[in-house]
């Protein structure tokens, strides 16, 4: 008998569990598939929007938006179209009922539990084909599924070592080819962390400015040393590349962004003649401040196990 078995909604960043239905059996496939769910919520932002994963008598669909996915899972035999079509019924009432401030701040799993009610009746609508009157959004589905099939993930590559799996480049229809090695996520961004950005952004802009002055006053006067020039272009390439630093993984990263803060104040060292205190006070400053941000904002761990 083909039926909708269990669902869940998961948060992407870090695969907390913000609800669930209730209604898990205790057979050796359910269970198998549990830990299936485990895994594939510790590596949702390495993969597509939608995807599906077979694992014999049972698939596991699930479809990404907003941050949170949605994931359900049903017998071998259950339409790919009404599995989407459920999913897409969940994606709809969770957006309508809960704002993202709530699910990006939530921290306890499951603190949408409520939710299962919903869950619950659309499953069983969804389990009783003939009571369905969506005809009209299962040939919508059905045309773009066709249009953009569901990704599919093979067992082999939820295979992990130290959080990481062991993924390859593959081909999904709809996107073009796709890189699933394993990447670095770091941290959601704070607001002292886009201050600091922008400011290093200003700093950037003010060095490159008198860069460019300096250059003019060479040009007008032959006395004038060129080692200014090269100070102010230096201190320019610094702040950017603290804010790359800020925006993306490197590898050590910390390390980095101390040495360019250096940078920052031997250029600044060397620039004393040509700036005020304030304006030296003010560099330095920026350049403590995003490089402390940098250090603050940490990679994304590997995904605490919530027992989903």
């Amino acid at each position: 008998m083909s039926m909708i078995l269990s669902a869940s909604v998961v948060r992407v960043r870090d695969g907390l569990p913000l609800s669930a239905s209730t209604d898990y059996e205790q057979s050796t496939g359910m269970q198998e598939c549990r830990k299936y769910f485990k895994m594939l919520s510790k590596k949702l932002s390495q993969l597509p929007d939608r995807c599906t994963l077979k694992t014999g008598k049972y698939n596991i669909n699930f479809i990404s938006s907003l941050g949170v996915s949605y994931m359900m899972l049903c017998t071998e035999n259950y339409p790919s179209v009404l599995a989407f079509c459920f999913l897409d019924e969940l994606q709809k009432e969770f957006i309508t009922t809960y704002n993202m401030m709530k699910t990006n701040t939530a921290v306890r799993p499951y603190c949408f539990i409520e939710f299962d009610n919903f869950i619950q009746r659309t499953k069983q609508r969804y389990n009783n084909t003939r009571s369905l009157s969506t005809k009209m959004n299962l040939a919508d589905m059905q045309t773009e599924i066709k249009l953009r099939p569901p990704y599919q993930i093979s067992v082999s590559e939820l295979g992990s070592t130290n959080g990481f799996a062991h993924l390859s480049v593959v081909e999904y229809k709809g996107t073009g080819k796709i890189s699933t090695a394993p990447h670095q996520r770091l941290e959601p961004v704070t607001l002292p962390g886009i201050i600091s950005f922008v400011l290093s952004l200003l700093c950037g802009a003010l060095n490159l400015i008198r860069g460019f002055h300096a250059i003019e006053s060479l040009l007008q006067n032959e006395g004038e040393d060129f080692s200014y020039v090269i100070a102010f272009f230096l201190g320019t390439a610094a702040c950017l590349y603290q804010c790359y630093l800020f925006v993306y993984y490197t590898g050590w990263r910390n390390a980095k962004s101390f040495l360019t803060f250096g940078l920052i104040c031997l250029c600044n060292m060397y620039l004393y003649e040509l700036r005020n205190l304030w304006q030296l006070f003010f560099h330095v400053t920026v350049g403590a401040f995003s490089t402390l941000q940098i250090r603050l904002r940490h990679p994304q761990g590997k995904s605490p196990d919530y027992n989903v």
